[in-house]
């Protein structure tokens, strides 16, 4: 279902650019613009692992440097089919876990020193089996197709708004303030509804990931109960070097909002996830 609700989301953003283009007349904008998003989320799509590894300071491990750790991610990469990740270790208190790397042959794991020392072995190897099923489900590329979309959309609104702009001067007519303000209208919201389904799709593989995880470490409680434990844990310890551009990497949000905002969030309410966690080890799956 959650593969399902991708799919069917990256249609929507894909009709949304389409009735953009449209809407700018004709088809050369929207292509000028998915060609530029492209190239931009081209580059984080290459360059990602390295850029964002950097960011937050994660050193490299060999075995030798953390034998359990090391070996745990090994274990795990070999039951979900996996090459063997890079593995990181990130200087952060705050405790949290993410994926990296445009594909299985180049992918990284990262955990911060803080989610090391706070969770069990088992619950460590839930929040392991999880990352790494966003490198099964090649989650990285399925990020930035969502992002190049919803960015094409964004410059094509800002195109609609600086011609809706430039052409309420060349007359006055009814006619051309009702066009001039549905060209407004639909440049300010196409971008907003963008943004918001580009959203969904995060929330979508993120569950994928833990129904995934789960699978790959046999235990969906440990999970479940890694998920409580990080929820509340980041909270005390909120990762303050975080950047709302990478949010979406990590197991549990760094960053905060609720209400309206949550629309807005790159992960799903940690309630939900947690049901669906302890629903599929009732279910005897």
């Amino acid at each position: 279902m959650n593969r399902l609700k991708t799919t069917f989301l990256l249609s929507l953003l894909t009709v949304l650019m389409v009735f953009m283009g449209g809407a700018i007349g004709g088809q050369s904008g929207m292509v000028f613009a998915f060609l530029m998003a492209a190239a931009m989320n081209f580059f984080s799509y290459w360059f990602s692992d390295k850029i964002v590894l950097k960011m937050y300071g994660a050193k490299e491990i060999g075995e030798h440097d953390h034998p359990a750790f090391y070996g745990m991610v090994r274990n795990l990469a070999l039951k979900a089919g996996l090459p063997m990740p890079r593995v990181y270790i990130i200087p952060s208190d705050s405790p949290n876990a993410f994926a990296t790397g445009r594909n299985p042959e180049h992918a990284a794991v990262a955990a911060t020193e803080g989610i090391l020392r706070i969770l069990s072995p088992e619950e460590l190897e839930g929040v392991m089996a999880h990352e790494l099923a966003h490198v099964q489900n090649r989650d990285i590329l399925v990020g930035t197709i969502a992002a190049t979309f919803a960015g094409a959309i964004s410059m094509i609104g800002s195109m609609l708004q600086w011609g809706a702009l430039l052409g309420a001067g060349r007359g006055n007519d009814e006619e051309g303030s009702g066009g001039m303000i549905g060209s407004l209208a639909m440049a300010i919201i196409a971008p907003i509804a963008a943004m918001l389904i580009q959203m969904a799709v995060s929330r979508s593989r993120e569950y994928l990931a833990d129904e995934s995880g789960a699978r790959i470490c046999g235990n969906p409680l440990a999970l479940a109960d890694a998920l409580r434990k990080l929820h509340t844990a980041s909270h005390m310890l909120p990762m303050t070097e975080a950047k709302p551009a990478t949010a979406h990497m990590f197991i549990v949000n760094p960053l905060t909002g609720g209400g309206v905002m949550s629309l807005f969030s790159t992960h799903p309410p940690m309630e939900e996830r947690i049901a669906r966690l302890e629903g599929m080890a009732r279910g005897g799956w």
